[in-house]
């Protein structure tokens, strides 16, 4: 239906989809296009299961794994980890699973609606996660729990503020990218990986996936860590890339400030 009816989340997709692919031909476009808004579809219809059920259950979606044993290597070393959970296919249940039994802060941006606020808080916070409000004194927080050695969770494709954002290229697009995650690596001895639940067929369930960041994330040059950033990203991406929320107006500051959208 979302692909059939016009509509702006179909827009944003085939727009975002043409210029980060533009090798594909359209039939291979439009296949990719339908397959997105039917998972980012899946996403929200799933958000009560993520929010709402027991925690047990909820971890039972997840029925396969790949790399959760080396990420559990790195949090024992207690020199602090920053995650990043992208905006690919459910990032709830990957956040929940992955941070289960660890100290860990995760950024969030306060909705509008005070009622939502307070479901998010509730339900996000099921299993001992804090969350940290996506300002100052949000930042104080993530960079305290990294100096004492805990783990911080950031979604790293999110459009910054033009303070708080360079232009990077990712898929071959500049896009406004936030320097957080890099300003907090330089600032503590924190390792970065990223991951995902990778949405199985037939109602399987989610196959977890976490990767170390690309070590351009480490460099010292705040322009070449946050491409490393993106470049993380888009290695996550391409595992899945029909889960990915294209619907999401990641261009739309440009560099020139032309209207993308």
């Amino acid at each position: 239906m979302l692909f059939l009816v016009p509509n702006r989340a179909k827009g944003t997709t085939l727009k975002n989809l043409r210029v980060c692919f533009p090798d594909l031909g359209e039939t291979e476009i439009t296949r990719l296009a339908k397959a997105s808004l039917s998972n980012t579809a899946s996403t929200a219809m799933e958000m009560g299961k993520s929010w709402l059920l027991p925690l047990d259950k909820t971890f039972s979606l997840i029925t396969e794994t790949e790399g959760l044993e080396e990420f559990h290597a790195a949090v024992a070393e207690n020199q602090g980890i920053i995650l990043l959970a992208p905006h690919l296919s459910n990032w709830e249940i990957f956040g929940m699973y992955a941070c289960q039994g660890i100290d860990t802060t995760f950024m969030y941006q306060p909705p509008k609606l005070p009622a939502l606020d307070r479901l998010l808080q509730r339900t996000r916070s099921r299993g001992g996660i804090r969350l940290a409000p996506t300002d100052r004194k949000g930042v104080a927080l993530l960079l305290k729990a990294l100096q004492a050695g805990e783990l911080v969770g950031v979604l790293p494709d999110q459009v910054p503020n033009e303070e708080g954002g360079l232009f990077a290229d990712f898929f071959g697009e500049q896009a406004l990218t936030m320097t957080l995650v890099s300003k907090l690596v330089a600032r503590s001895n924190a390792r970065v990986f990223c991951g995902f639940t990778k949405r199985l067929p037939k109602g399987k369930g989610f196959r977890l996936i976490i990767r170390e960041a690309d070590q351009q994330i480490y460099s010292d040059d705040l322009a070449i860590s946050v491409q490393g950033l993106n470049h993380t990203v888009e290695q996550c991406v391409l595992m899945a890339v029909e889960q990915y929320q294209w619907e999401y107006k990641r261009f739309r500051r440009r560099p020139d400030g032309a209207k993308f959208y």
